[in-house]
């Protein structure tokens, strides 16, 4: 069913084209894996805009979300064919392109809150770790957030010890599966589109990721109790596909890079508001129960998690820890797990 889908959504992709070389109108085909209404998608939406508006109708941006078009599997080879122009993959993908770099991120309370993460995203490291891709065919433009990681299941956990036993979904991630292990839980790595029928058939029994992923992926028909966490950050690079955008004309190019600058702003100022906003939702569906950690219990958390930092030397460049450590300095957090 997939595979039709698939096919047809490509028909149709072919079909616009063709009417927009006809109209003269340059067309961005954008894919991601998550819902329109998730920060990543209200962002990709935002950018859309923004180029219609911008280039006078020139250019067209055609959003494909929810893994219409490729999956987390697919997307980034897609994107290095020329399947698809642009993408914004969750970082920890972007290890399939042999930069190990963008591991870090899966790191464990690596981030005290997102002013320490922009300290990283927006500042040096994160252009210096963006111009890396360009090796690979894949230009880095821009990193979005989604926000902070909490963790779910069928049982309250509350102490790190809760969670021993337990087959996790992750995505595919040495540092994931460390972070799991160190929990005393089973990390499986699915698919994020997967992830709805795994938790409801019990294939796995919980999972972890922003308040805005759990309420528009409906996993609150599917899990009982989400626990406040804050373990990890997740986020978003913007990528296109080298070729692509080097053979645009400085005119175009510019009016992208404008209206990717807006709508980066826009993602980062909206996202901690829509995990706040499908909190609230989760709350009131009444299907699932939030549970707060105390402080005592968030610095169990911190202590059984410290570890991984120490397992990841190695498989992350040494010199990149220390200098996200040295740019995140003023956070308790990350002062901590040194």
């Amino acid at each position: 069913m997939k595979f039709i889908y698939r096919l047809l959504a490509t028909l149709l992709i072919t079909s616009g084209m063709h009417s927009a070389l006809a109209e003269n109108v340059l067309v961005i085909r954008f894919s991601h894996v998550v819902a329109p209404e998730s920060p990543k998608g209200q962002a990709a939406e935002k950018f859309a805009q923004l180029v219609a508006q911008r280039s006078a109708g020139k250019v067209r941006v055609d959003l494909f979300p929810n893994s219409r078009l490729y999956g987390d599997q697919e997307e980034i080879a897609a994107l290095q064919m020329g399947n698809v122009e642009m993408l914004a993959p969750s970082l920890t993908k972007l290890k399939v392109l042999h930069v190990s770099e963008f591991e870090v991120f899966d790191l464990p309370y690596l981030f005290a809150d997102t002013a320490a993460a922009h300290r990283v995203t927006q500042g040096t490291i994160g252009k210096i770790m963006l111009a890396k891709l360009d090796s690979q065919g894949v230009v880095g433009l821009a990193f979005w957030d989604n926000g902070f990681k909490q963790m779910s299941a069928n049982r309250p956990l509350r102490k790190p010890s809760d969670v021993a036993g337990l087959s996790l979904r992750i995505q595919p991630s040495q540092i994931l599966e460390a972070q799991m292990k160190a929990l005393g839980a089973k990390p499986r790595a699915l698919q994020f589109s997967e992830v709805y029928s795994a938790l409801k058939s019990g294939a796995v029994d919980g999972t972890e990721g922003p308040s805005s992923n759990f309420y528009t992926q409906n996993l609150q028909l599917a899990q009982k109790y989400l626990t406040l966490s804050n373990h990890g950050y997740l986020g978003y690079a913007v990528v296109a596909n080298k070729k692509f955008w080097d053979g645009l004309t400085p005119e175009i190019r510019s009016t992208l890079e404008g209206a990717l600058s807006d709508a980066t702003t826009f993602a980062n100022e909206s996202a901690e508001q829509n995990n706040a906003a499908a909190l609230e939702s989760i709350r009131k569906t009444g299907r699932t129960q939030i549970i707060e950690l105390t402080a005592d219990e968030k610095s169990a958390w911190h202590t059984a998690l410290a570890k991984v930092h120490h397992q990841a030397q190695g498989k992350i460049p040494a010199e990149l820890m220390a200098n996200i450590y040295r740019e995140t300095s003023g956070s308790a957090t990350s002062a901590s797990l040194r």
